[in-house]
């Protein structure tokens, strides 16, 4: 296994690679392996979306697959100048420390390690009433658990992401909570909350095909009004607690077209927009996609 990634043999097609994506190459091959490898980011965090570029070095190079770990397997995609990319999610449930990701193809299997940073979220405590306990009704957690793992090959998304509403942040990614004094080990703020008036514009963050329009009327007791959005290859959002749709499952969207109006429905305690965004099923922090964004 290769793990020391410091010293790599470059090649002049890897560097051009590498310039090209303003990545930073941190593993690479010896000419009889298949695939020069680029990550991005090379020294992620907890809740960063982790781009695995692998670039053929001979044009009978099949398609990867890339695998973590436990052989939890991501889907390659092809990306322009003959690459292919996987993208992996990463939460604050993970554990931080040493991931190995692997990527096999033609010719030997490429093992990079990989320390995961650990990241401090901040901790809330909320106390529920018996009546907000159990809310949620079946029909809207299948539908959206259906959502969640659309993985669609087209990528629709071109750049970075855009914020869907000018509101303040209220509740950022990833905090933690205590309900009713208790810590909830499988919870985290999955996604981010925007406080604006009821009727504000939602905008959606990138192109994409409405995949999931819920209403309070059909079952959405928990997420309220609901819509969401696939961007292709795994990489999806969900907009919460509407006021107003103005969309139908099956429409096209572009980067910043009104698809809706913030509100207070579902189990909110007052107007905003919670945006979610998912990787392959994750949700992931939306700020890395808002900032640099991925090819």
């Amino acid at each position: 296994m290769e793990t020391n990634p410091n010293f790599p043999v470059l090649t002049r097609r890897s560097l051009l690679a590498a310039a090209a994506v303003g990545s930073t190459v941190v593993l690479l091959g010896r000419p009889a392996q298949a695939y020069d490898v680029i990550l991005n980011p090379d020294a992620p965090q907890l809740g960063d979306t982790i781009s695995v570029t692998a670039i053929p070095r001979t044009p009978a190079s099949s398609q990867p697959i890339v695998t973590v770990n436990d052989g939890t397997e991501y889907p390659t995609f092809p990306i322009s100048n003959n690459r292919f990319r996987a993208l992996i999610p990463t939460s604050p449930l993970d554990p931080p420390g040493r991931m190995v990701i692997r990527v096999i193809g033609t010719g030997e299997t490429r093992n990079l390690a990989v320390g995961l940073k650990n990241r401090t979220f901040p901790t809330q405590r909320i106390t529920l009433s018996p009546s907000r306990s159990n809310l949620g009704t079946q029909h809207e957690f299948d539908r959206v658990a259906a959502f969640k793992n659309l993985v669609t090959p087209g990528r629709h998304w071109n750049g970075t992401m855009q914020r869907p509403n000018p509101g303040r942040t209220t509740t950022q990614y990833g905090v933690r909570r205590y309900y009713n004094g208790v810590f909830a080990q499988d919870y985290y703020h999955r996604g981010l909350d925007y406080a604006a008036p009821t009727g504000s514009p939602v905008t959606s963050p990138a192109a994409g095909r409405i995949g999931l329009v819920g209403r309070v009327a059909d079952g959405f007791e928990l997420h309220g009004n609901t819509i969401g959005i696939d961007h292709g290859q795994g990489v999806l959002s969900i907009m919460l607690h509407l006021s107003r749709i103005d969309v139908n499952e099956g429409d096209f969207v572009q980067a910043g077209q009104v698809i809706g109006a913030v509100g207070n429905t579902g189990a909110s305690s007052g107007p905003h927009l919670h945006w979610g965004l998912y990787v392959h099923g994750v949700c992931v922090d939306p700020a890395p996609w808002m900032a640099r964004g991925f090819e």
